[in-house]
């Protein structure tokens, strides 16, 4: 059973030259206790995608679409619904956490307020709490760490600071947009290892743009380009045989294949091409692809792209 089903997502934003499609008919769904990864280059749409889920965006954004999670369509939420539903039954990490971290509170208050939210304890047993899950999540002396501002924490300690803030209320559900993101070699490793621990029994989207990430955490991984999912498959399918030219440039771009760049540059989330989004950068368009926009197409054992080649 799904846990999470995302059917036609549309999420857009108005601006003065135009309609910005950040995120365009996108289909996603997510199991109980599955990982799925969702990759793709900066700009594609990944992150607004997980902020569409947990409704944090922007006032002026327009989404439409269903994002039905636990039988509740998230989008027909009223804002105090959603309030409560945020945090306690999906969380997410967000990206950068020097920024997202309050500076000017305590790392331990900032935990705790999370708590006191949701789950109503007192100030003192929230505190508590609060130190608890600092030692879950690998933090040595913790009662003194709570009691420290985030500018005396190193970037590994804020990213393990993050999770404990987004693990407080012991959500079903963790959205972990770029966790990795600017740590060095051996803390992105302790990083993923902590994810893969804390997530044993829970769901995740994790949006990244690092491959080695999403093959070390990700049942799926889903790769999403100019703002739509242009394959989907297990991990390893998608990433030993890609089928999207998009995916295959993808991952011949990175250092390990020769950083071989793809060519051209991903088009305008205002101005879209008509046909295939990917057709002016790929070697293997046709007239087709010009002209008409692909559907997904299923593959074999779950695998799907959207891609002419496979029609």
């Amino acid at each position: 059973m799904n846990l999470l089903n995302i059917h036609e997502l549309n999420t857009y934003f108005p601006t003065t030259d135009g309609l910005v499609k950040a995120v365009d008919h996108v289909d996603l769904q997510i199991a109980d206790s599955e990982k799925v990864g969702l990759i793709g280059e900066t700009g594609c749409g990944k992150t607004v995608l997980g902020m569409s889920i947990v409704r944090l965006l922007d006032s002026s954004a327009q989404i439409n679409g269903r994002i039905i999670y636990k039988g509740r369509d998230i989008l027909g939420l009223a804002e105090e619904d959603m309030r409560s539903l945020r945090g306690r039954e999906i969380a997410m990490i967000l990206q950068n956490p020097t920024m997202s971290l309050n500076p000017v509170m305590k790392v331990g208050d900032q935990i705790s307020e999370v708590i006191r939210l949701h789950q109503g304890l007192d100030k003192r047993a929230a505190k508590k709490r609060a130190v608890e899950i600092l030692e879950s999540v690998s933090i040595a002396d913790a009662h003194r760490r709570a009691n420290q501002y985030p500018h005396e924490f190193s970037g590994g300690m804020r990213e393990r600071a993050m999770i404990a803030i987004c693990l407080s209320c012991d959500p079903t559900l963790i959205i972990a947009d770029e966790p990795t993101k600017g740590l060095d070699a051996k803390t992105k490793t302790q990083i993923i290892q902590l994810l893969k621990d804390v997530t044993k029994d829970r769901s995740m989207l994790m949006i990244t743009h690092d491959l080695n990430v999403a093959a070390s955490i990700c049942d799926r991984v889903a790769v999403m380009y100019a703002g739509e999912i242009l394959e989907m498959g297990k991990v390893w399918d998608v990433l030993k045989k890609p089928m999207h030219p998009y995916t295959r440039g993808f991952i011949n771009s990175l250092p390990c294949r020769g950083l071989k760049p793809i060519r051209g540059s991903s088009p305008s989330l205002i101005d879209l091409p008509s046909g295939c989004r990917f057709c002016p950068r790929c070697d293997c368009a046709t007239e087709a692809c010009k002209i008409k926009h692909p559907e997904m197409t299923p593959a074999d054992d779950g695998h799907s792209v959207r891609c002419f080649l496979y029609t």
